[in-house]
């Protein structure tokens, strides 16, 4: 029996494969709503787990899987207790029995490894504390579409250094473009990611002033200061304050640089509505990009023609 090919993390993943995946990424946009046109997965079903609630990967994938021909199964945490009422060992091999794919928006990324180790059946990592290679996957389709091959681009990010980011710093690893992280030294990336940046020789450049990072960059990043679960809302917003991208800031970037959210995003703190809400902002076409990047995503796990 051939394992099931799983998307857990974009550093798990070759060049090759990443560029192939934004490729089909953009097919699937280009084909989107013109009948015959996209690949089908003509009735699979994707099991949706979420220990974080989110509705932009419900409907993202939600859509995806009803336009490719399939459908969806959404387990909120209090149905299914990942990890509290059965082992996730169990879970995993259950789930195998009844679903084509997993896909798991979790609080650790212990979770989703340990499912997938055990699943017969591809497990999709919609979140974890540790990265957001869904996500990350629709921001670098966004850029290619704005500025070509992401291979020469320099991006700038701007504050916490989140599951995000992390993933932002495997893409740059992987497909060659600088990754500049602005943030207070206690929010900057950690020892062990900073470990395999050294390994993989990618080009991520740590700096403490936000108007560093961004200077002449292609495209400017921020998320939220204060996450789901985080206690220290008062002292992260304060703690983060100089890293907010407003209209100064952008100023220093590109003058043709385009600034990236993942979203929801509060306005007023890590970014201004002058710049969120303005001609330089991309954010409405990474949203929709998600649904485009989610079916590249499926298409790669569920496929017959796998590119490897």
């Amino acid at each position: 029996m051939t394992a099931p090919r799983h998307f857990l993390d974009i550093d798990a993943l070759s060049a090759g494969q990443l560029r192939a995946l934004l490729h089909m990424g953009a097919a699937a946009k280009k084909a989107w709503r013109q009948p015959g046109a996209q690949t089908r997965l003509d009735g699979a079903i994707l099991a949706m787990v979420f220990e974080k609630p989110s509705m932009r990967t419900r409907v993202s994938f939600e859509v995806a899987m009803h336009e490719l021909g399939g459908g969806t199964i959404v387990l909120k945490d209090e149905e299914i207790g990942l990890g509290r009422r059965e082992p996730l060992s169990d879970t995993a091999r259950v789930l195998s029995r009844y679903v084509d794919a997993i896909m798991v928006r979790a609080n650790a990324h212990s979770t989703v490894v340990d499912l997938a180790a055990h699943a017969g059946v591809p497990v999709i990592n919609g979140l974890t504390d540790r990265s957001h290679p869904c996500q990350v996957m629709a921001d670098l389709m966004t850029l290619a579409e704005r500025k070509g091959d992401v291979s020469g681009c320099v991006v700038a990010w701007c504050g916490d250094c989140n599951n995000v980011a992390t993933s932002w710093v495997h893409a740059a690893g992987r497909l060659g473009f600088e990754f500049r992280i602005a943030a207070p030294k206690s929010y900057g990336p950690d020892a062990q990611l900073m470990a395999w940046v050294e390994e993989n020789g990618a080009a991520v450049h740590v700096v403490d002033e936000a108007r560093d990072a961004v200077a002449g960059a292609d495209c400017v990043v921020t998320d939220t200061w204060v996450s789901m679960g985080d206690k220290d809302g008062a002292q992260r917003r304060a703690d983060l304050q100089p890293f907010q991208v407003n209209e100064e800031l952008m100023a220093r970037a590109g003058g043709d640089a385009i600034f990236l959210h993942c979203l929801p995003a509060h306005r007023g703190e890590e970014v201004s509505a002058a710049v969120i809400d303005g001609p330089q902002s991309a954010v409405f076409d990474e949203a929709e990009n998600r649904l485009h990047a989610q079916k590249a995503i499926l298409q790669w796990c569920l496929g017959e023609n796998q590119t490897s």
